[in-house]
């Protein structure tokens, strides 16, 4: 008897001290992704000398906005939010009708060779980005569209994984609910956007807040395809705050602040969409 309870208590000592160190490895992972966010922040409303100072000041003595005016009645900072929101926009309504169509066709259309053609798809979500990029630039060079829009939003249009997500969604929605609906008359097309689309809600979400995050926070490409300011995006146009004589850190940081902060506020209050859409998308393949 003695000896369970001794065996016991060995067992409660080593659980507890197993889920002590888990929460301290947590715990440090947690202040290791938070701080440099809290330094940006901090910075931001900084003095050109209390960023420089040594020791450095984790909280300063007051809060300056001036960085935040300066970043905000730039004219060409404002020019590079309005090119942003305009090929987020852009961006989701496109892909998300691209994927909402092409993951219709692979999940309920019969054609030859169909599961041969998504495996292939699948593949390609292997080829490097930097790869692609590269073709995709002699293509849009080819075209002479450098400084177009239409080199911002369009090569990018078609994604194999938000096809991949939304197809897995469409497998999970019943036959016999599709085999319904044609006795009834229903063309593919509406059965698409009157039934499969609203079931496929979460998903969608998902797509349209995974394809937001990557638009607006996308540089390589945006930084390849435009060489005129006027049509430079937020994440290009932060290297404008580099300048010859020296980076002015405050304010890159208050332009990195007000680069970052949409995105993460909408991941806050959208982040149980992604889990559920995910979860449910990756279930059948």
């Amino acid at each position: 008897m003695g000896q369970q309870v001794k065996r016991r208590i060995e067992m409660k000592n080593r659980h507890l001290a197993v889920k002590i160190i888990s929460y301290v490895i947590l715990s440090a992972g947690a202040v290791m992704m938070v701080l440099p966010f809290y330094w940006m922040i901090i910075t931001a409303f900084k003095t050109p000398e209390q960023v420089t100072q040594m020791p450095p000041i984790w909280w300063p003595p007051s809060f300056l906005l001036d960085n935040f005016k300066y970043v905000l009645s730039s004219g060409e900072f404002a020019r590079y939010i309005i090119n942003s929101l305009f090929v987020t926009v852009s961006s989701v309504i496109l892909t998300t009708t691209v994927s909402i169509l092409t993951a219709f066709a692979f999940s309920r259309l019969k054609f030859p060779g169909r599961d041969i053609i998504f495996s292939l798809f699948l593949g390609f979500m292997m080829v490097p980005f930097e790869l692609l990029a590269i073709t995709n630039y002699v293509t849009i060079v080819k075209l002479h569209q450098i400084d177009t829009y239409k080199a911002l939003i369009v090569p990018y249009t078609a994604n194999i994984l938000y096809i991949f997500i939304l197809r897995n969604f469409f497998l999970e929605i019943p036959g016999s609910l599709y085999n319904a609906a044609r006795v009834d008359g229903a063309s593919n097309w509406k059965f698409l956007w009157r039934i499969m689309v609203p079931i496929a809600k979460p998903a969608i979400i998902t797509i349209i807040l995974l394809n937001s995050i990557d638009s607006w926070n996308s540089f390589l490409w945006p930084m390849l395809v435009t060489n005129e300011s006027r049509m430079r995006t937020v994440t290009v146009g932060l290297t404008s705050f580099v300048q010859s004589a020296g980076i002015r850190y405050e304010r890159l940081m208050a332009a990195a602040f007000i680069v970052v902060i949409p995105m993460v506020v909408l991941f806050f209050f959208a982040r149980k969409y992604i889990v559920t859409a995910v979860a449910q998308g990756g279930i059948k393949g």
